[in-house]
């Protein structure tokens, strides 16, 4: 009975993701309206002049486009208690994630309302979407096995939580959707990924699980786990009733073979999903179209867009979502229900299609490797280069990295190729106080480096110099603006060089 209930509630959602999807511009004037008119109950729409705000233009000129570095003093106040700031009420939520500039971890403000109108209204969106791409699916017989990350208290403030988003909903979900999912907070809130991991393969492995959802690779982890518990082959003999995968955060593709050959045969299913700590974007409405999403156009986000080669201008121009155009990459702006005003996510993403508005992501605005979950950025790269340097008496010249994609054991990686003007006193060492590094300026990385469970020591090849010089040069890239990619998410260049080296 419950199921079916379940399944009429979603039914009827579905149809206003129709609606939406019919009227998108009227949609999005009225998520603009609304936050707008919560915006002049706050200091920066104080600030800002929205009381005097009528037009979309109107908002624009006198809104600046905001990263996350220009909001950290609003943010650090918001944390301490301080009301009406960027958005009404106190705020008591950070979502808590790695990739800035300038930090660690960044912390990003969770409002009451960003997690009913967004992210709870995404997950409802989810089921919905895959029952109609789906008729007849038995997926509300079983549960929802997801691996969460953890939450804690502020330092600088109890009274506020702190953690990652996928925690943050954990913790805060309505009873209809506790329900659904497994295994049990107590566990799937752990702090020690190798204890969670433990524990969740405990709970979950005689359990009717019908769905998974999360990074694809630590269920990858969980999954060979679960195997070498059981003794199986493949997961369909563990959970012979799971049929979709609901992933995000990184690039699907490289996992897709490896998925298959945990979960063989044509039951599984793969709905794509684009979320992060400042929102919920974008889920696969037609599952015949891989890699393209609808652009959820009604959870409380007001977009705007960026084409990516007007990035580096002091002046970038700036579209709403009516003017964009199809092929076209673009940087994403974000104006939504946690206070966010004009804020540039780093995303860059192309539009597939304008009716209705679905989207690819391309990339980020800056270079980086997120293959793991990771988010390593450039200066979380030189940060480490430098300290190996001083420590070991190395120089570099040149260097690019990029993953080390999973196999089915679980092991993958980081692979740089570095040029040295002068050569390291160890590259053993220098590997280490690299990979240490690493996991002092990024959570992330170091998260996933814990007891190598998902990512192994990086690998370093020393290669010759003038390498990076005639690989530029064979690319017709030498001088003006070219320069080496320092990291990258995909293994393009990495191969061409070795190739070049004929490095086997």
């Amino acid at each position: 009975m419950a199921s079916s209930a379940i399944t009429w509630f979603m039914e009827q959602r579905y149809r206003k993701i129709d609606a939406v999807r019919r009227r998108p511009i009227e949609t999005q004037e009225k998520v603009f309206a609304q936050l707008l008119t919560n915006g002049k109950l706050t200091r920066w729409g104080k600030e800002h002049g929205y009381r005097q705000i009528k037009t979309y233009e109107a908002f624009a000129s006198r809104t600046p486009i905001s990263t996350y570095e220009d909001l950290v003093p609003w943010f650090e106040k918001i944390m301490l208690g301080e009301e009406n700031g960027l958005w009404p009420g106190k705020v008591n939520m950070f979502s808590k994630s790695s990739g800035t500039t300038n930090a660690r971890s960044k912390f990003i403000p969770v409002t009451a309302q960003a997690l009913r109108d967004c992210h709870y209204k995404a997950g409802k969106d989810m089921i919905a979407v895959y029952l109609a791409n789906r008729p007849g699916s038995k997926v509300l017989d079983g549960k929802n096995m997801a691996l969460g990350g953890t939450l804690n208290r502020a330092i600088e403030n109890n009274k506020v939580w702190v953690g990652d988003i996928s925690a943050l909903i954990m913790q805060n979900l309505p009873f209809w959707a506790q329900y659904l999912r497994t295994p049990s907070l107590e566990i799937a809130l752990m702090e020690r990924w190798e204890e969670k991991i433990e524990a969740i393969a405990n709970a979950t492995i005689n359990q009717n699980i019908s769905v998974i959802s999360g990074v694809p690779t630590w269920n990858i982890v969980l999954m060979n786990r679960i195997l070498e518990m059981k003794g199986a082959t493949h997961i369909h003999e563990v959970w012979p009733n799971l049929e979709v995968f609901l992933h995000g955060a990184v690039n699907f593709d490289p996992y897709r073979g490896l998925f298959q050959q945990l979960m063989p045969g044509s039951q599984m299913s793969y709905l794509e999903i684009y979320n992060a700590s400042e929102g919920f974007f974008g889920l696969q409405d037609d599952m015949s179209l891989p890699n393209e999403m609808l652009l959820m156009l009604d959870y409380g986000i007001f977009y705007e867009f960026i084409p990516v080669e007007e990035m580096a201008k002091s002046h970038p121009k700036v579209i709403p979502l009516w003017e964009v155009k199809t092929g076209v990459n673009y940087a994403m702006v974000i104006s939504t229900n946690a206070g966010l005003w004009r804020y540039l996510i780093g995303d860059t993403v192309r539009f597939t299609n304008l009716s209705p508005y679905r989207i690819k992501i391309t990339g980020r605005t800056k270079h980086f490797i997120n293959a793991f979950g990771e988010e390593l950025i450039i200066e979380n790269a030189e940060v480490a280069i430098s300290k190996a340097c001083k420590l070991c008496g190395g120089v570099v010249n040149n260097f690019t990295a990029a993953p080390i994609f999973l196999n089915q054991a679980g092991k993958g990686g980081h692979e740089w190729l570095i040029e040295f003007e002068h050569e390291p006193i160890n590259l053993a060492q220098f590997t280490r106080i690299l990979d240490e590094t690493l996991r002092e300026v990024n959570s992330d990385y170091d998260a996933k480096r814990y007891l190598d469970i998902a990512l192994q020591l990086p690998t370093i090849h020393s290669v010759p110099q003038g390498t990076f010089y005639n690989w530029m040069k064979s690319k017709g890239k030498l001088g003006g603006q070219h320069k080496v990619p320092r990291l990258s998410n995909s293994r393009e260049f990495v191969e061409e060089i070795k190739a070049m080296l004929r490095l086997v």
